[in-house]
C-alpha cells in the first residue's frame, strides 16, 4: 500500500542516461487545495527526469523513446514511415472498460493475446465510472474548467479527487513497489501541477478560451493509455504508448459541433511518429485528443473517442475497427422498452446512421465516415461479455457476404419521445412556389431543428415535427412569416399537436422486400395505433410515422413483435381459473409451442385473477407451475390494474379472457378495450346486460382495431355465433332462431320419458354435475333467456331481458324456498304435473322440450316448454347436447342445424380457445 517505505534496495536505475543505484525514497503527496498530506507514494529518478515534466511534454517522450528504441520493430517496420495495411487491427475501449484497475489489466491480457501476426493500435478512453470509484474522468475535468471559469476555488477539490482516483488505480494495477508505478505517478503529479496552474489562470480570468479547456480536457485518455501501457508492459509486452496529440491534426467544421481530419498532414506525422518511435506490434494510444493546424491542443468533440479510433484505423488503412463498450452490441430496439429486443450480428454503415440518428446506442454518423472511406468493418462488442460476437457494420457488399441472403427487412426500431407536430395548412398553398422553402429557413433561422418532414400531395398542408422545447418558438416565427397570408385566408393555420412522438423502422433490406411499410402500420393498427404523420425516402431505408407519445412503448413493441418475435404475439389476462380456467390453462399448455412452430403464433400468459387475488407476470407465467405460483405470489385482485399492467406489457397485442360467470369482469370489459386490450368470453352477462353497456361494447369494438370474442356464450364450443354472423355477412336474412341452448334442461327432457318421475331425473342430473348447486337457476329458464338475448342482439333485434317472457319450471311455491335441498325434497310434490305434460306430449306423438326463439319477424324472443314431433331433429338429441335450427331467405325450406355437446368444461374452453386464434388471425396470424 502506498505510504509504506519500501523494503531494501531497487535494482540499478537502467535507463540509458543513468548507471547508478538509486534508492527508493518517500515522498509526501500534498493535497493541492489544503497542503495536507493525502497518502505516500514511492518515487525514484529512474525515470530519468525531474518531477516538473508530464507525459505530453519533450523530456518525458524523449525517455520512454529511448527505452522503446531498443526493441525489436514489427518485420513490416520501413524507414520510410508507418507500415500501412489490413494486418493492422484497431482496438478502442470506451471509459467503462477503463474504469477500475482490474478491468485496465483485463484489456491488457486481452490486447496482448491477440493474433501475433497483427499488429495493434489500441485508443482508449478517460477512466469511466464505476460503483468503487464514482468519479467520471472527463466529467471531473469539465467541471472543473467550468468552477475555475467561475472563480470558484472547488475546482481544487475535484483536482485532488482527479489526483487520488488515478493514484489509486495505478497503485492497484502497477504494485506498490514497481518502477512502472514510480514513473506514472512522477508523470501524474507534474500533469497535476501544470493543471493547477493553468485553472488558477482560469479563475483570475474569470474565463476560459476553447484552447485552454481543449487542452485540460484531455489528460483523462493521457493518464488512461499510459497506465494501460505500463501494465501491457509489466505483462512483457512491447508496448508503445502515443500521444495522439503527435499525429492527428483536425479542422473545426464550420457550424463547430464536430471536426474534419486533415489527412495529408495526419498521414505525414503518423510516418514521423514512426521513424522516431520505431514501435514494435502495440501501440497505445490516447483517444478523443488531437490538434489543430496552429499546433494547440484540441479535441474531436462529441464521441471524440471511437472517432479517433476510426481516424487511427483510416490512418493505419487497417483491416478491422473493434469498438468495446458495456453492450453486446446494436440492439433491435431498446432494450429498456422492449425487454425482447435482439442483438443484430450485421449492419450497414447506412442502417447505422439511421438507427444512431434516433439515439440508437450506435456510432455517430460522422465516426463511421473514415472506416467507410476504406471500406473498413467496424465491430462493436461487450468488453464484458467476451463470447459474444457483437455486431458487424461494414459495408453493402461485406455485409451482404457475411449475410449470406438471410437477411432481415427491417433491422430496428427505434423512438424519439416528446416531440411537437406543427401543421402549415391553406388552401393558398397550393401550387405556390417556395412555400416549403419559405416554411423550413424561417424555422432554420430560428435555430429549430426538423426531425421529420410530411406534406400532402395536394400542396394544401406542410407539416414536420420538431423537440417539445423548440414548438412554442415555431409556431411564433412561422405566425410571424406568413402573417399577411393568415390574414388574408391564403394560410388557414399554424397548428401545434403535442404529445407526439417519432417512431422509425431502418433497414437497407426494405428497397428490395415488398410489403415492408404494409406490414409495419398494420402492426400499429392490430394494436389500435393512430398514425398522425408518415414520412419515408426513396431510398426506403427509413420509414417514419408519427403516433401519440402514450403510444411510444406499445407501438414499438407492436413492430419489433410484428418483424421479429413472430407474426402474432398474444399476451393473455385470464379472469377466474375455475373449472374452464384451469382447462383453458392445460389446452394452452399442451398447444402452444406448436402454435409457435408452425404458424408464428406467439400467445403467453401474463396474468390470472380469481375473485380476490390476481398474479402478474411480465415475462409470463410458467403454466406447468401456474397453480403454486398463483398461492404464493399473488397480490389482492384488482381488475382495473390487472387491466393496467396488461395495457404496459411489452407485448403488443394484448387479451382477458373473462372465464367467470360474474357480473364484476363483464363492467370492465368496456374501460379494458378503451385501452386497446381484446376480450374474449365465454360470460353471458354483457351480452344480456343492460342495453346501453352492450351497444358501448360493440361500438367500440366496431370503430377500433379493438375485437370482443364471445362465441362460448351460446353453445359453448358449438359454432352458433359464427355461423349468424356469417348468414348475415353473406347478405342472408336470418327469419327465426329455434334451440335447445341449455346442456341441463336438453338432458332432463331427452331422459324424461323413460318411466321415472320429473324429480327422480332433475336428482340424477344434480348428482352427475349437470345442474347449478341449486337447479333452480337451470330450471328458472333465465339461462337460455340470456342466450336468447344475445342471439337476438347479434341479429339485430335490440331487447333487453325483461322484453324476453320465460316459463319458468320451478312450480310457484317453491320459487322463494331458501336453498336447493328444500326445493329438491319438495319437488316431487309437483311430479304430477309435469307427468301430465308428458303424456299429453306422448298422445299425439311429441316429445317435450325447452327451447328459445328467436322470431326475426315478429320481432320478440321467447322460452318455453315446446312439444316437437318425434322425427323432429330437435327429438333426436342425446345427453346434454345442444341443438339450434336457422330459419334464413336461403334455408326456409329446411332450416340450417347446428348441433353437438353444449356443455362441459372441455368443449366451452375449447371455444374460448377458437376465439383466441380467431383473434391471432385477425391480428395476421396465418390461416
Amino acid at each position: 500500500m502506498l505510504g509504506r517505505k519500501a523494503a531494501g534496495r531497487p535494482p540499478s536505475c537502467k535507463t540509458q542516461s543513468c548507471s547508478r543505484p538509486h534508492s527508493v525514497r518517500p515522498t509526501l503527496l500534498k493535497c493541492v487545495e489544503h497542503n495536507d498530506v493525502v497518502k505516500f507514494v514511492q518515487n525514484s529518478c529512474a525515470v530519468g527526469q525531474s518531477p516538473s515534466k508530464g507525459l505530453h511534454q519533450g523530456p518525458a517522450r524523449s525517455v520512454v523513446t529511448r527505452v522503446v528504441a531498443s526493441n525489436a520493430p514489427i518485420e513490416t517496420h520501413s524507414v520510410d514511415g508507418c507500415p500501412r495495411g489490413p494486418t493492422w487491427q484497431v482496438h478502442k475501449f470506451g471509459g467503462t472498460c477503463m474504469a477500475t484497475a482490474d478491468r485496465i489489466r483485463e484489456i491488457a491480457k486481452l490486447v496482448i493475446n491477440e493474433s501475433a501476426t497483427d499488429g495493434r493500435v489500441v485508443v482508449v478512453s478517460a477512466m469511466g465510472s464505476h460503483p468503487t470509484s464514482p468519479t467520471k474522468v472527463t466529467d471531473l475535468l469539465l467541471n472543473m474548467i467550468k468552477r475555475a471559469s467561475q472563480q470558484d476555488n472547488a475546482f481544487l477539490l475535484d483536482l485532488a479527487k482527479l489526483q487520488e482516483k488515478h493514484l489509486d488505480t495505478a497503485t492497484l494495477l502497477l504494485g506498490q513497489d514497481s518502477k512502472e508505478l514510480t514513473e506514472f505517478v512522477s508523470l501524474l503529479l507534474d500533469d497535476i501541477s501544470n493543471l493547477k496552474a493553468m485553472l488558477q489562470a482560469m479563475s483570475i480570468a474569470g474565463m476560459s478560451s476553447d484552447a485552454f479547456s481543449d487542452y485540460v480536457v484531455g489528460h483523462g485518455e493521457l493518464w488512461s493509455a499510459k497506465l494501460l501501457t505500463l501494465c501491457c508492459k509489466q505483462l512483457g509486452a512491447n508496448a508503445v504508448f502515443m500521444d495522439t496529440r503527435e499525429v492527428l491534426v483536425v479542422t473545426p467544421t464550420t457550424d463547430g459541433t464536430s471536426v474534419d481530419l486533415n489527412e495529408e498532414t495526419s498521414n505525414q506525422k503518423l510516418d514521423d511518429w514512426f521513424k522516431k518511435q520505431r514501435p514494435g506490434k502495440l501501440i497505445l494510444a490516447t483517444g478523443f485528443i488531437a490538434k489543430n493546424p496552429s499546433g494547440q491542443a484540441t479535441t474531436l468533440r462529441r464521441n471524440g473517442s471511437d472517432f479517433s479510433a476510426t481516424i487511427m484505423g483510416a490512418l493505419f488503412r487497417c483491416g478491422h475497427i473493434t469498438i468495446w463498450t458495456d453492450v453486446d452490441g446494436v440492439y433491435s430496439a431498446d432494450p429498456r422498452k422492449v425487454p425482447e429486443a435482439v442483438c443484430l450480428p450485421n449492419m450497414t454503415y447506412h442502417e447505422a446512421w439511421e438507427m444512431s440518428y434516433f439515439g440508437a446506442n450506435v456510432l455517430h454518423p460522422r465516426t463511421t465516415l473514415p472506416a467507410m472511406k476504406y471500406n473498413i468493418p467496424i465491430s462493436i462488442r461487450n468488453f464484458f461479455n467476451l463470447p459474444s460476437s457483437g455486431t458487424r457494420i461494414a459495408d453493402m457488399a461485406s455485409y451482404k457476404a457475411h449475410m449470406k441472403g438471410e437477411e432481415v427487412p427491417v433491422k430496428g426500431f427505434a423512438t424519439i419521445d416528446n416531440v411537437v407536430l406543427i401543421n402549415v395548412e391553406g388552401t393558398g398553398m397550393v401550387g405556390v412556389p417556395g412555400i416549403a422553402s419559405a416554411i423550413f429557413s424561417t424555422v432554420r433561422d430560428a435555430n429549430i431543428n426538423v426531425i421529420m418532414i410530411s406534406q400532402a400531395s395536394s400542396e394544401q398542408s406542410i407539416c414536420f415535427a420538431v423537440k417539445k422545447d423548440d414548438g412554442d418558438l415555431a409556431v411564433k416565427v412561422l405566425e410571424q412569416r406568413f402573417e399577411q397570408a393568415i390574414r388574408a385566408g391564403r394560410v388557414s393555420a399554424v397548428q401545434k399537436i403535442e404529445g407526439c412522438c417519432v417512431l422509425a423502422a431502418v433497414g437497407q433490406g426494405m428497397v428490395e422486400r415488398k410489403g415492408s411499410a404494409a406490414t409495419m402500420m398494420s402492426a400499429l393498427a392490430n394494436a389500435n395505433i393512430n398514425i398522425k404523420a408518415i414520412a419515408q425516402g426513396s431510398s426506403e431505408y427509413n420509414i417514419t410515422v408519427l403516433i401519440d407519445q402514450k403510444d411510444s412503448e406499445r407501438g414499438l413493441r407492436a413492430v419489433h413483435s410484428r418483424f421479429y418475435l413472430s407474426d402474432t404475439a398474444i399476451g393473455v389476462g385470464i379472469v377466474g381459473p375455475g373449472l374452464i380456467g384451469a382447462t383453458l390453462i392445460q389446452q394452452l399448455k399442451d398447444q402452444c409451442e406448436q402454435l409457435h412452430r408452425e404458424f408464428k403464433i406467439d400467445i403467453r400468459v401474463l396474468g390470472i385473477a380469481s375473485s380476490k387475488k390476481m398474479l402478474f407476470k411480465e415475462t409470463g407465467i410458467d403454466l406447468d407451475n401456474w397453480k403454486e405460483e398463483f398461492d404464493a405470489k399473488s397480490e389482492p385482485c384488482d381488475l382495473k390494474k390487472f387491466g393496467d399492467q396488461l395495457r404496459s406489457t411489452f407485448v403488443p397485442n394484448t387479451c382477458i379472457i373473462d372465464c367467470t360467470a360474474s357480473d364484476v369482469p363483464a363492467s370492465n370489459y368496456l374501460s379494458w378495450m378503451q385501452k386497446g386490450i381484446h376480450v374474449i368470453t365465454p360470460n353471458k352477462k354483457l351480452g344480456s346486460g343492460p342495453l346501453e353497456q352492450y351497444q358501448a361494447v360493440r361500438k367500440i369494438q366496431r370503430e377500433g382495431y379493438v375485437h370482443f370474442f364471445y362465441e362460448g356464450t351460446v353453445g359453448a364450443g358449438l359454432p352458433v355465433m359464427n355461423t349468424v354472423k356469417q348468414l348475415q355477412e353473406t347478405g342472408d336474412k336470418v327469419t327465426r332462431i329455434e334451440g335447445i341452448l341449455s346442456g341441463t334442461l336438453s338432458y332432463i327432457f331427452n331422459t324424461f320419458g323413460d318411466g321415472r318421475s320429473f324429480s327422480a331425473i332433475v336428482n340424477e342430473a344434480k348428482q352427475k354435475g349437470y345442474t347449478e348447486p341449486d337447479p333452480r337457476d337451470d330450471l328458472n329458464g333465465t339461462d337460455v333467456a340470456r342466450k336468447v338475448c344475445i342471439l337476438a342482439r347479434e341479429t339485430g333485434l335490440m331487447v333487453e331481458m325483461d322484453d324476453i317472457p320465460v316459463m319458468s319450471l320451478v312450480p310457484e311455491p317453491l320459487r322463494a324456498l331458501k336453498g336447493g335441498d328444500e326445493y329438491m325434497a319438495r319437488l316431487p310434490e309437483f311430479d304430477k304435473e309435469m307427468e301430465t305434460k308428458l303424456k299429453e306430449a306422448e298422445a299425439t306423438g311429441e316429445v317435450l322440450r325447452y327451447v328459445g326463439v328467436v322470431d326475426l319477424e315478429a320481432g320478440k324472443g321467447s322460452v318455453e316448454l315446446r312439444r316437437y314431433p318425434k322425427a323432429h331433429p330437435f327429438a333426436q338429441l342425446n345427453g346434454t347436447d345442444n341443438i339450434i335450427s336457422f330459419t334464413t331467405k336461403r334455408y326456409f325450406k329446411q332450416a340450417l342445424v347446428v348441433r353437438g355437446p353444449g356443455a362441459g368444461a372441455d368443449v366451452t374452453a375449447g371455444g374460448v380457445f377458437g376465439d383466441l386464434l380467431r383473434l391471432a388471425a385477425y391480428l395476421g396470424a396465418p390461416s
